[in-house]
């Protein structure tokens, strides 16, 4: 099984393909990500990132319910801290 986490644009490196690169927040904790899949995303859009991959763009209220899910299933306040 997979598992996506969602994660906000804080800034772009690189929008051309194939190096479309992007800084990417989860939870405090920035990530460079790969972004080829999402170039038209804007900073401060929501994305889907697998194993350092942003395969999707999210919207706030779905990234939301993702953040709450991820808590009840850890039983950890900290993934609602990474939202804006």
């Amino acid at each position: 099984m997979c598992l996506g986490i969602p994660g906000r644009i804080v800034r772009w490196i690189e929008r051309e393909d194939p190096l479309a690169r992007a800084e990417v927040e989860f939870d405090g904790v920035r990530r460079v990500c790969h972004m080829a899949c999402v170039t038209e995303a804007q900073e401060g859009d929501y994305v889907i990132v697998h194993a350092g991959v942003a395969i999707s763009r999210v919207d706030p209220e779905e990234a939301k319910r993702i953040f709450e899910d991820l808590a009840a299933l850890g039983g950890d306040d900290g993934w609602k801290r990474g939202q804006s």
